[in-house]
């Protein structure tokens, strides 16, 4: 029996402007977060995991003031998940549909209620992210993959096939025979909460690997699920290396699906070992990838210059640029490009780099150690190169915080190594281009980089956006028209793009829950046949 799911529409989003109740109540929050020292175990079976082995979690915009530490963990423990999730997997299967969705359900209404000025501190202070990019990612966001996931599954279970007289076919979407490995990145806690849930939903077991930049998210995004009244063993979450969890996570027998976000080379790599090890596994398993981006703004000659130069502010440094979806290239019309740039200067001269707790402060900290020195690396090399310059920002500090500049590349050759390769961080390479050079531009985008996730065309000429449009239509999986090339929205714009970006499973959607089933066909005949004999034979 199927019953009507709850009214299902994204969650609002707070403004936290000054002196606003939520903007109080979210600094209190702050403060509460920072007071504490945590200690973080591991959730497997629906236990504590402490191993004694403490690995400190350090905000990225103030490195010598941990928010406490997580107990990190071994394969044995990758191993006690898997033997967790195997367990549980038989009961969870078997539970009703709209069990597993009430479970979500309550979460998100958790999410948005009850946590969610803690999971808002939590994300700003643990991930460095401002009040606002938090909101839109850490509740709202995830509120609406718990819900829409429900909403989608139930349409996934309503798919069903045509029945001819005398027959009812049917079809069972089963899960899938093993466990699934979610392994999730940093920048988005909503994509770490949903990786793990989508497969869950749809009755899979699951072993969770959180990146170690964003335990103390996970720990309470678990918290909130046990909380709904997640059974023990069906997610079962895990802090260690990731070499020890893919070692062994891909040499097990019962290994049924993979769902990542994060680098085109981690999930190249981890495609070739499965692909290695095909033999060993019960299934063939199912991986679903979003990965890397170089994503793009093309600007046509009837663009509006504010327009462009606000997209390609918001679109490249909200976040600090590491959004996988962020502008990190553009092609400019020769014509437009001083007032673009001119407004672009303008713009950054008023934006503040500093603390998430200072609320104007537009852009905070880069993530790690690792990702400054790389992007210092990348911003030292524009500054001596021929075939680059440095217009705006570059300076680099880590004495409190890993604070990267807004910057904004010029370069003079449209395949400038910063043209082509993700830096994920704030910096923004610039290719000004002939006005009479469209066509040849347009290949450029379409060449000038291996991926495939967002792209963005300013043009006032409805002629040319659509064949533009249509000239563009695999450089992107998703293409935003006169807008930035970020910031979709579940069940709005479904995110997830192809070449070396990933799969294209489209996150919060029916695609995405669909490769965590494996739908069994039941055909039953109300009148079996008693006679052999085909129709044409009767008159021998």
């Amino acid at each position: 029996m199927f019953y009507k799911l709850p009214n299902i529409t994204n969650e609002p989003i707070k403004a936290y402007a000054p002196d606003s109740p939520e903007r109080t109540a979210l600094k209190n929050a702050i403060a509460s977060v920072r007071a504490e020292q945590v200690e973080l175990p591991m959730i497997i079976d629906g236990k504590e995991i402490r191993t004694g082995n403490l690995q400190n979690i350090i905000p990225p915009h103030d490195h010598a003031h941990p928010l406490g530490q997580y107990h990190q963990g071994s394969k044995e423990h990758v191993l006690l998940a898997i033997e967790a999730a195997l367990r549980s997997k038989p009961k969870w299967e078997a539970l009703s549909p709209e069990s597993r969705a009430a479970i979500f359900l309550k979460a998100a209404d958790l999410l948005a209620g009850k946590y969610r000025y803690t999971m808002n501190a939590v994300t700003m202070l643990g991930q460095s992210k401002n009040a606002f990019q938090a909101e839109i990612d850490c509740v709202a966001e995830l509120a609406d993959f718990w819900r829409y996931n429900a909403k989608n599954m139930y349409e996934i279970y309503a798919m069903q096939p045509n029945s001819s007289a005398t027959i009812w076919n049917r079809t069972i979407w089963r899960p899938l025979e093993g466990f699934v490995f979610a392994l999730t990145p940093f920048n988005f806690t909503s994509i770490a909460g949903n990786l793990p849930s989508a497969p869950a939903i749809m009755g899979n077991t699951v072993v969770w690997k959180p990146s170690k930049t964003a335990v103390y998210s996970a720990w309470l995004i678990m918290k909130i699920l046990r909380e709904a009244g997640l059974p023990d063993g069906v997610i079962n979450l895990v802090y260690c290396t990731g070499t020890d969890a893919a070692s062994t996570v891909f040499a097990h027998h019962e290994f049924a699906g993979l769902h990542f976000t994060g680098s085109t080379a981690v999930f190249n790599g981890m495609w070739r070992t499965i692909a290695e090890n095909l033999p060993n596994y019960r299934s063939y398993p199912r991986i679903v990838g979003e990965t890397g981006g170089k994503d793009y703004v093309f600007a046509h000659p009837t663009a509006c210059p504010k327009q462009v130069a606000t997209a390609l502010v918001r679109g490249a440094f909200e976040y600090q640029g590491q959004k996988c979806s962020a502008a990190s290239r553009a092609y400019i019309p020769a014509s437009i490009w001083q007032q673009v740039s001119e407004y672009m200067t303008d713009d950054l001269a008023k934006i503040k780099t500093g603390d998430v707790e200072d609320f104007s402060n537009f852009v905070n900290a880069v993530i790690d150690e690792s990702s400054y020195d790389k992007l210092s690396t990348v911003l030292d090399a524009a500054r001596n190169s021929k075939d680059a310059s440095i217009i705006i920002g570059g300076k680099c500090d880590k004495t409190k915080g890993y604070f990267v500049e807004p910057t904004v590349i010029l370069a003079s050759k449209p395949d400038y190594i910063t043209m082509k390769e993700e830096l994920f961080g704030p910096v923004l390479t610039v290719y000004v281009y002939d006005d009479n050079k469209v066509d040849e531009t347009l290949s450029l985008v379409d060449n000038g980089s291996i991926y495939a996730l967002t792209g963005a065309i300013f043009c006032n000429d409805r002629y040319e956006i659509d064949r533009i449009t249509r000239r563009l239509m695999h450089t992107a999986g998703n293409f935003y028209i006169n807008d930035k090339p970020t910031g979709a929205q579940v069940d709005q714009q479904p995110f997830g793009g192809g070449r070396a970006s990933g799969t294209n499973d489209k996150a919060g959607t029916v695609f995405n829950l669909l490769r965590w089933t494996s739908p069994q066909a039941i055909k039953e005949a109300f009148t079996p046949a008693t006679d052999y004999m085909y129709p044409n034979f009767l008159d021998i």
